[in-house]
């Protein structure tokens, strides 16, 4: 496998004028002959492109993945390369219904590094997740602008047990709580209903649509995945084993050597991509189409 630094040497020893694009295209296309199945990569630039709005999951990914579904032989399935910090779940919903509309649930999510929150709720959705010792996933409870839907209600709890037994706390209380809108509590609590209702129900139809247990599998692992109390954090990294013990459907990359040197390069041409380019996101398919999105300045 090239490593980092060869897959850069090579991309530099390319023929203007499009580089990065033709060693990117070179690999994607060698998976595709590896696995035979259709191959469509979704990376996005957050970590070399910090605090834009275009990086997370939105609607308009789904023009993307349109043009690149767009004259696939649908027969052979999906093998969807995510690389995503997450985004709207309602976004995220649409993009799985019109994804499986498509291949069904003939759709393996392979992770090269990192697919948090909503990008861990389309990895639910596939048959299989295929995982390194260096991929992760996330947790999968809603966020409104950084603030977490589970400890909103976790804070109005404690405010309203705090009053109950020192009703001169009131004013402190006030302070903390009158931040939040009148409706923002039922916000945060259908968020969290939705986020479990949409995973459970992608498990049972999907990754274990063949088990008599689906639904009684599906709801523990979405207990797992949308606990505050236990992941603490929405940025916690869920780990290759910690993915398996949840019970989640998960094959380690490791387990074939060529089809993981494949992957980590492919990983690897769209770090660099990211990194020496404009394009802060990036949906192609082993054919050479693809929708590329540039950075645009929020000023």
């Amino acid at each position: 496998m090239p490593s980092w630094n060869e897959v850069l040497s090579e991309i530099n020893g390319c023929t203007p004028p499009n580089p990065l694009d033709q060693v990117r295209r070179k690999y994607i296309n060698s998976l595709h002959e590896k696995t035979g199945r259709n191959v469509i990569c979704y990376y996005s630039g957050w970590l070399q492109k910090p605090g834009s709005y275009q990086s997370s999951i939105n609607d308009d990914d789904k023009n993307g993945l349109m043009a690149t579904i767009h004259g696939l032989d649908k027969s052979i399935g999906l093998d969807l390369i995510l690389h995503t910090p997450g985004g709207n779940i309602a976004a995220t919903e649409s993009i799985v219904n019109y994804l499986r509309s498509i291949f069904g649930t003939n759709i393996r999510a392979i992770i090269p590094q990192i697919a948090m929150s909503a990008g861990t709720m389309i990895a639910c959705s596939c048959k299989e997740i295929i995982m390194g010792k260096q991929s992760n996933l996330g947790p999968i409870d809603p966020q409104f602008n950084g603030i977490p839907a589970h400890g909103v209600l976790q804070e109005f709890k404690e405010a309203i047990e705090g009053i109950q037994k020192n009703p001169a706390s009131i004013p402190l209380w006030q302070t903390i709580v009158g931040k939040y809108h009148p409706t923002f509590l039922t916000e945060c609590q259908h968020a969290i209903d939705l986020s479990s209702t949409v995973v459970q129900e992608w498990l049972s139809t999907g990754m274990f649509k063949d088990s008599p247990e689906a639904e009684k599998i599906s709801e523990e692992i979405v207990k797992k995945l949308n606990n505050h109390n236990d992941t603490k954090t929405h940025e916690r990294h869920i780990h290759l084993k910690d993915a398996q013990d949840m019970g989640l459907n998960v094959t380690q990359l490791e387990d074939d050597q060529e089809f993981q040197d494949l992957v980590l390069t492919v990983h690897h041409s769209y770090m660099h991509t990211l990194a020496n380019s404009n394009a802060i996101k990036i949906i192609e398919n082993q054919n050479r189409i693809a929708a590329i999105q540039l950075i645009r300045s929020t000023a």
